[in-house]
C-alpha cells in the first residue's frame, strides 16, 4: 500500500520508537486527570454539542490534553464506546506515536495540525477498523499546544465532511480557552488591586500574567518567578524562602479563584543571628563554592585538578586558579596531531619554564602511557599544573591514579544541576554576547531556559543566547525568540527532585545504549511503554 507521505513519515517515527504493528493496543498505562482543567471547562459545553448531534451515529469524539492524554469522550452509540475500550483509548490514556503508532491522537500532536488518519494508514494492526479524524487545540493568546480533539467511527463510516466539522469544533474550544483566559485575568487583577497597598510586597502571577506592587519589583527578580510557581503548586499558606539575591523572605501565598493564579505577599525577614550568604562573583559562571576553592588554591599555588562535562566550565576554572599570573595551555586532544614524543616534550619543556600555571585539558583523553608519565611527572617537578578531565566516576585506571595525584579536585556539576542558577547564567552570559548588553531576558524566556535539560551545559546556553541575540538588537529576549533552539513544551512545571532524578537516569540509559528506547528500557528494568510514558511525562525527546 502505497502511503501519503505525512502518513508514511509517522510510520517511519513509529517504527524508529521500536513499536511494532502488531503490538498491542490494550495495555497502556492509565493514569489520573485533572477533571477541573482549563481545557476541561472549555471544551465541555462544545463537547456535549458535538454529542447532540452524533446521536444514534457510531461515531465518537475524544478529547486529548497538552500531553496527549484523553481526559474526556463523548459517544453517539456505546457499541462504538466498547470498541474504543478495547484498545485503550480510555480517558487517563497518554496517545503518542511511540506508544500508539498513527491515529488522529499521536500525529496532530506530533505534527501540530490536522491529520485525517483512514483504515489501512493506521500503523498499529488493532487501530485498522477505523477511520478518524483529529485537529490540534492552540491556545490563541499563547500560541501553546492546549490538546487534540478527534472525531472517530468505525472504516465503514468514513465521511470527509468530518473533517471540517471538527475543526470549527476545536475553533470554538479555543475561543473558550481565550475568553477563560481573559476572566481569570480579570479574577487575578481584581484581587492584586485589592492587596497592593499592603506595606509588604504583592506579586501576582497567573499564566500569562505578572503584577507586582513597587516593593515587589524591588525585591523580587524575573527569575524568582520560578521559584514562587513551584512552590506554590506543592504548598499554600506561609513558608520561608530565600531569593536569588540572598535575601530571606517570608512568603503568603493565596490561590486567586479557579485557575486564575496565585497571590503572594512577601516580607523580608531579619535573622536572628548573622549569616553569610555566598555570592558568585560578578560576571562568574562558576558555582560560589567551587570559585571560593579555586582561589584559595590560587593563593597557594596548588595543583587542582578541575573535573566535569564538557561545557561545565573547566576553562573558566582555570582561568579562575591562574589569577593574574600566567597561563599556558596543553591540550590531550592534540597527541594525535603532534606524536606522542613531541607532545611530551613540549609537556617537560612548560614543566621546566614556564614560571606560571600549566594546564594540561582533558587527561581522560590522554593513552595509558601518556597517563603514567604525567603522573610522573608530578611527582618529580615543582611546577604548578592544573589538570582538566571528564567526571571523577568515569576515570578509571591510570587516569584515576592521576587524579590522585594533584593536592585539590574541584568537581563542576552538569547544568542540569544548577537550574536554580540558570536566570542568574543567562544574564551574565548575555552580557558576554555580541549585542547582549542591551538586551534583557523576560520572566517567561528565563522560567524556559530553566526548564531545558542542558546537555551541552554552558557551553549550550550560551550558543542558544548569542543565537536569540542576533534576531533582536535591543529590547526583550521572549520565550517565543529561544523556541527555535528551546523546546516550548519545557517550559511546564519544573521537576521535583524525584522527577529529576528520573530524568537523569532515563537520559544516561539512552544515551548508553544509542538511543535504542528498547535496550534503554531493559537496562532500566521497566517496560517499554513505562518508558515512554515517562519520557513523555518528562519532557525527554528522541
Amino acid at each position: 500500500m502505497e502511503l501519503r507521505l505525512e502518513i508514511a513519515q509517522s510510520w517511519r517515527r513509529a517504527e524508529l520508537s521500536g513499536l511494532k504493528p502488531s503490538s498491542p493496543a490494550d495495555r497502556l498505562e492509565v493514569r489520573d486527570i485533572d477533571t477541573s482543567s482549563r481545557l476541561l471547562r472549555a471544551a465541555t459545553p462544545v463537547l456535549d454539542e458535538i454529542a447532540r448531534h452524533l446521536d444514534d451515529t457510531r461515531l465518537c469524539v475524544v478529547l486529548a490534553d497538552r500531553d496527549s492524554r484523553i481526559v474526556a469522550r463523548r459517544f453517539g452509540n456505546r457499541s462504538v464506546e466498547r470498541v474504543l475500550d478495547s484498545v485503550s483509548a480510555v480517558p487517563g490514556c497518554q496517545f503518542t506515536e511511540e506508544t500508539s503508532g498513527t491515529n488522529s491522537i499521536a500525529t496532530p500532536y506530533e505534527v501540530r495540525r490536522g491529520v485525517a488518519v483512514h483504515g489501512d494508514e493506521h500503523y498499529l494492526e488493532a487501530f485498522k477498523q477505523f477511520t478518524c479524524y483529529g485537529h490540534p487545540i492552540v491556545h490563541p493568546a499563547t500560541k501553546r499546544l492546549e490538546g487534540v480533539l478527534d472525531i472517530t467511527g468505525l472504516v465503514e463510516d468514513t465521511n470527509p465532511l468530518l473533517g471540517p466539522f471538527l475543526a470549527h469544533a476545536a475553533a470554538d474550544i479555543e475561543q473558550r480557552l481565550l475568553d477563560g483566559s481573559n476572566q481569570a485575568q480579570q479574577r487575578l487583577l481584581a484581587a492584586f488591586q485589592a492587596a497592593q497597598h499592603r506595606s509588604s510586597a504583592v506579586l501576582a502571577l497567573g499564566e500569562d500574567v505578572v503584577l507586582a506592587n513597587s516593593t515587589a519589583v524591588d525585591l523580587v527578580d524575573a527569575c524568582d518567578h520560578a521559584l514562587l510557581r513551584e512552590v506554590s503548586r506543592t504548598r499554600r499558606g506561609v513558608r520561608r524562602l530565600r531569593l536569588s539575591s540572598g535575601t530571606e523572605v517570608e512568603v503568603r501565598m493565596e490561590a486567586v479563584s479557579v485557575n486564575a493564579g496565585m497571590l503572594f505577599e512577601l516580607a523580608p525577614l531579619r535573622p536572628a543571628y548573622p549569616t553569610h550568604v555566598r555570592r558568585r562573583a560578578l560576571g562568574g559562571v562558576l558555582p560560589a563554592d567551587a570559585e571560593e576553592r579555586l582561589r584559595r588554591s590560587s593563593l597557594a599555588r596548588r595543583r587542582v585538578l578541575v573535573a566535569g562535562e564538557p561545557g561545565t566550565g573547566r576553562t573558566a576554572a582555570t582561568a579562575v586558579l591562574a589569577g593574574a599570573e600566567p597561563l599556558v595551555r596543553l591540550d590531550a586532544a592534540d597527541v594525535p596531531v603532534l606524536g606522542e614524543a613531541a607532545w611530551c616534550e613540549r609537556l617537560e619543556e612548560l614543566a621546566a619554564g614556564h614560571p606560571g600555571l600549566v594546564a594540561v585539558r582533558d587527561v581522560h583523553l590522554l593513552p595509558a602511557v601518556l597517563a603514567a608519565r604525567l603522573a610522573r611527572l608530578l611527582d618529580t617537578s615543582p611546577a604548578w599544573f592544573v589538570l582538566t578531565s571528564g567526571p571523577l566516576t568515569d576515570l578509571r585506571d591510570e587516569h584515576a591514579a592521576l587524579a590522585a595525584r594533584v593536592h585539590r579536585r574541584v568537581e563542576l556539576p552538569p547544568l542540569r544541576e544548577r537550574r536554580a542558577d540558570i536566570p542568574a547564567l543567562a544574564r551574565t552570559l548575555l552580557g558576554g554576547v555580541p549585542g547582549g548588553t542591551s538586551l534583557r531576558l523576560t520572566a517567561g524566556a528565563l522560567e524556559l531556559l530553566a526548564a531545558q535539560p542542558w546537555p551541552g551545559n554552558l557551553r549550550e546556553l550560551e550558543t542558544v543566547l548569542e543565537e536569540a541575540a542576533q534576531l533582536r538588537s535591543a529590547g526583550d529576549i521572549t520565550a517565543r525568540d529561544l523556541a527555535p533552539s528551546c523546546q516550548v513544551s519545557a517550559a511546564s512545571p519544573q521537576l521535583t527532585g524525584w522527577e529529576q532524578a528520573e530524568h537523569d537516569a532515563i537520559t544516561k540509559a539512552l544515551a548508553a545504549v544509542g538511543g535504542n528506547k528498547v535496550h534503554a528500557a531493559k537496562q532500566l528494568g521497566i517496560s517499554r511503554s513505562t518508558l515512554y510514558n515517562r519520557m513523555r511525562a518528562l519532557r525527554i525527546s528522541g
